[in-house]
């Protein structure tokens, strides 16, 4: 089967336009597991978990990696396949139905996430951050907003090369810090809205672009959100 490499695939679409599979795929992120093993985590019943784990190898989200024998059957155990990261053209182009299945399934996964990790203590370090922030930018500067992110991503890549290497050279040094960030940029929408506010602020009520001004390269966005947490494991 041919890999998925656009959002805009009917079949990443329907994949991630359903919660349970949603967090399906971000557990099979972390490791292998069956089907008995995710209902378990999930508390869900055997039976539902099988289908959506069925549909997604189907849809070519996941791939079959180990089978054991357990009671005398044959259990099946999967790991989730790369799915696509689309670049600015890529965003742009996709269709409003594989944008909006894109960012609910990635809000769900950070919201598991936040919830879970502050529940175990993930927030207790005093080098955690939780910040969120509304600014008013032109098009010029929610460009550079938006190459600022790309820059954090990046370093956020280096710095855990150099932690591998730190690691890898002193298997003693300590414990691996299971490490979450979360970044988001966007045109937010004032949760309040006056007579005043309405016409000229947000995505639901963005100003009009004047003659000649430059075609936005990035996904839709004007508040930004970063939170990062850290758990010992």
């Amino acid at each position: 089967m041919k890999g998925i490499t656009s959002i805009d695939d009917p079949r990443y679409v329907k994949a991630m336009s359903h919660p349970l599979r949603v967090r399906i795929l971000a557990m099979l992120d972390e490791r292998k597991a069956s089907p008995n093993q995710l209902a378990g985590w999930l508390g869900a019943s055997l039976g539902t978990v099988a289908y959506h784990v069925r549909t997604l190898f189907e849809l070519g989200m996941i791939e079959l990696v180990d089978e054991t024998r357990v009671r005398g059957a044959v259990e099946h155990h999967y790991r989730a396949k790369p799915r696509p990261k689309p670049g600015v053209e890529g965003w742009e182009e996709a269709s409003p139905i594989a944008k909006q299945a894109a960012v609910g399934s990635t809000l769900e996964v950070i919201g598991e996430y936040a919830r879970v990790s502050a529940a175990a203590g993930g927030f207790d370090r005093s080098e955690a951050q939780l910040k969120r922030t509304l600014v008013q930018l032109d098009e010029r500067g929610f460009t550079q907003l938006s190459k600022a992110c790309d820059k954090l991503l990046e370093r956020v890549e280096q710095i855990e090369a150099d932690a591998a290497k730190r690691m890898g050279s002193d298997p003693g040094a300590g414990e691996v810090i299971e490490t979450g960030l979360g970044v988001l940029l966007f045109e937010a929408a004032r949760l309040v809205t006056t007579e005043k506010t309405a016409a000229g602020s947000g995505a639901r009520g963005r100003r009009k672009r004047a003659p000649g001004a430059r075609k936005r390269k990035s996904a839709p966005a004007t508040g930004s959100v970063v939170a990062g947490a850290g758990t010992e494991g």
